[in-house]
This record gives structure tokens, sequence and C-alpha cells, in this order.
């Protein structure tokens, strides 16, 4: 069994609306996840934040901060940090999303934590963009792969 698996899945119907969790949801080519707003740009379908980054960011601010406040879709445990990952596949079930680039930080973070848009600079604490390769279910729990092709 792999450590590396999925712990967090989110999303939001509308700009600047809050952040809703699942524990399952469909992930498509077309729409990324089933019901979120930002689903149909190309390279930023679903976002993806690693649960070591998040720790570290808060630890910086020497805050809890709940990880839905970063707006990510997905939150992953026992990837590390994501820096530089461009290219890279990962895989939850039968799902492939392909790393397109970092999820930069915005003022909107400052928003909810002051301090936490530069918390999140380093290493790509923000997490990174996705592509959806390959749609399918995806639950809370799902093993995750990373490999370097799809």
């Amino acid at each position: 069994m792999s450590d590396v698996k999925l712990i967090g899945i989110a999303l939001r119907s509308e700009s600047r609306a809050e952040m809703e969790e699942r524990q399952q949801i469909m992930i498509t080519t077309a729409a990324g996840l089933a019901g979120d707003f930002r689903g149909s740009h190309d390279k930023r379908q679903v976002t993806v934040l690693s649960l070591a980054a998040w720790q570290a960011a808060c630890d910086e601010l020497g805050q809890s901060i709940p990880w839905t406040v970063r707006r990510a879709n997905l939150l992953v445990a026992g990837v590390g940090d994501l820096q530089n990952s461009v290219g890279t596949v990962l895989c939850i079930g039968d799902v492939k999303l392909q790393i397109t680039g970092e999820t930069d930080p915005c003022p909107r973070m400052d928003e909810q934590v002051q301090g936490l848009s530069q918390a999140l600079e380093p290493n790509w604490r923000g997490g990174v963009c996705c592509a959806v390769l390959r749609g399918g279910a995806v639950q809370v729990g799902d093993a995750v792969e990373l490999s370097l092709s799809d």
C-alpha cells in the first residue's frame, strides 16, 4: 500500500465562494472536478496541494490553518514538495493529472490569513496546477502515484 494518498477534496461553485469539502468526486477532461467553477481552464483544471508543504507554510506563520483556506482542489499526503514537477503525472485511481505549473499565491491568501501568500512562495508550497489527462471517480483515501510520463 502506498504512503502517498489523497486526503482531501474541495471545490467551489463560483469565484470567491466558500470551499465545499467532499469525500468523493468525479473528475473529467472537460470540466475538472464536477461542480468546480475553474475546471474548464485547460492548464488549471485541478489544483493540488501537498500536506507537507501546507504544514511548512502554517509552521512559518505559527498557526494551524485549515487546508481549504488555500482554495486548492486536492490535498495529498506523502509527496513532500512539488517544486519543479512540471510534466509529472499524478495518478489517483483511474484519474491521471499532468502537472502544468505552480499555483501562484495570490492576494486572496492574505485576506484569509495575513502573511499567508509570502509563506506559500518558497518551494511551490502553494501547490500545483494540473490538466486532466484521464478522468474518473476519486475518493479520500485513494492511493496517489507520481510518474514522469503519462
